[in-house]
């Protein structure tokens, strides 16, 4: 009896034009979706959840230690008090910027975040703003809010608190990648 020889199934050649297609898909498919994922993200999702973050607030504000004294005060350049009857008092660290400090590390520094801190509560009593958290904001270390505040322009364009101070030179940028600044320089 003859031996039988195994059968095997022959492979199917493919061109390599082809192989090198799948062989691209194969490697470049989860970056590729990644991306898609994140500019669907960015510009559909970000915008709509980051419209319902916005609450509005048409607060009296004053600088603190001043009379008359109001329910909202403005401790320095970035931070503001608000005292409501039978609550405990809230500080809020208003983000994107940061001011030079009330006790800096020269005169300099000291009487630019006056002048920053006039400045924030000037800006603040233009009218109503907005800013982030509504009723659920984070809090940084310290247990100060953190809020990022807005207002509406007459032209109908928003300006960014950050913008602005970063813009009239009492502050510097701050988060990730920003270098302090020294005040005293």
């Amino acid at each position: 009896m003859p031996a039988s020889t195994p059968r095997f199934r022959r492979p199917k050649h493919r061109s390599p034009l082809r192989r090198r297609i799948l062989s691209w898909w194969v490697i470049w498919r989860v970056p590729v979706l990644v991306t898609i994922v994140s500019a669907l993200y960015w510009y559909v999702v970000r915008p709509i959840t980051d419209q319902q973050a916005w609450s509005a607030e048409s607060t009296a504000i004053s600088l603190c230690g001043e009379a008359p004294r109001t329910s909202a005060c403005v401790i320095d350049g970035d931070t503001i008090l608000i005292s409501q009857s039978g609550q405990r008092p809230r500080r809020i660290r208003l983000t994107g910027y940061d001011a030079p400090e009330l006790d800096g590390a020269c005169e300099a520094e000291r009487k630019l975040a006056l002048q920053a801190r006039r400045t924030l509560a000037q800006w603040l009593a233009r009218g109503p703003f907005e800013w982030t958290g509504a009723d659920d904001p984070p809090f940084d270390q310290y247990g100060r809010e953190l809020r990022e505040v807005r207002r509406a322009e007459a032209d109908g364009k928003l300006q960014l608190l950050a913008d602005f101070m970063i813009g009239s030179g009492l502050a510097s940028e701050s988060g990730w990648g920003a270098s302090p600044t020294d005040w005293c320089a």
